[in-house]
């Protein structure tokens, strides 16, 4: 097994969606961090592929600049979802419930989780299901640094250095075959805040864990 079951458990065990039940319209990184991100989206994606952003907020972090054919959302408050300006079609479901997704193989040309990866109880699961819906060649983004809802992370997340949960994502690539060699990005901010030049602290680091569909 990829992990025991202590390592599955969260300090909050009561059900997922009772937690998002009502919406948080805030960001959960700083700009640092998201200017990172949308930069390596401009990268990687393609103009005109179907998109899907798995665990998805009312914000967007995809490229203005590129226009893509569908991008599905996911998510577990459809208040959020539903604030989204580039999600074309959402659903909410708990995948720590229900880890099939409502979607079609090979239907998707990239698959994005931003922030949420350290709540994924079970990611042999959800790993298997983004690789049955990606294309041959498609491409999985997973991003994260190091903030959380402390009380619904797991345990393997909870107890890790940011060198472990980066280790982590790469086996959860490698649990499902199929999937070339993680590739990791680890960067430092880029934007020097006031509390940074001061010496009292930095922006949020920036974590990437990329993988394709073998052909």
């Amino acid at each position: 097994m990829l992990l025991r079951p202590d390592q599955r458990t969260k300090l909050d065990e009561t059900n997922d969606s009772s937690f998002y039940d009502q919406p948080r319209f805030v960001t959960h990184v700083d700009e640092g961090f998201i200017q990172q991100l949308t930069d390596l989206y401009q990268e990687r994606l393609q103009p005109n592929t179907r998109i899907l952003d798995l665990m998805s907020s009312w914000v967007s972090h995809l490229p203005e600049a590129i226009a893509f054919a569908h991008v599905e959302g996911h998510g577990l408050n459809g208040e959020e979802l539903a604030r989204n300006p580039r999600l074309d079609h959402y659903f909410v479901q708990n995948l720590n419930q229900e880890p099939k997704l409502p979607l079609e193989d090979q239907s998707f040309d990239a698959v994005l989780n931003t922030v949420s990866v350290q709540y994924i109880q079970y990611p042999e699961a959800i790993f298997s299901e983004i690789h049955r819906v990606l294309k041959p060649g498609g491409v999985t983004i997973i991003s994260f640094s190091n903030r959380m809802f402390y009380q619904k992370a797991i345990q393997a997340w909870r107890d890790g250095s940011e060198g472990d949960r980066v280790e982590l994502v790469e086996g959860y690539f490698a649990s499902v075959p199929g999937f070339t060699p993680p590739e990791v990005i680890a960067r430092q901010s880029q934007v020097l805040g006031f509390m940074q030049l001061l010496g009292m602290g930095g922006g949020d680091p920036f974590y990437a864990v990329i993988a394709y569909r073998e052909a």
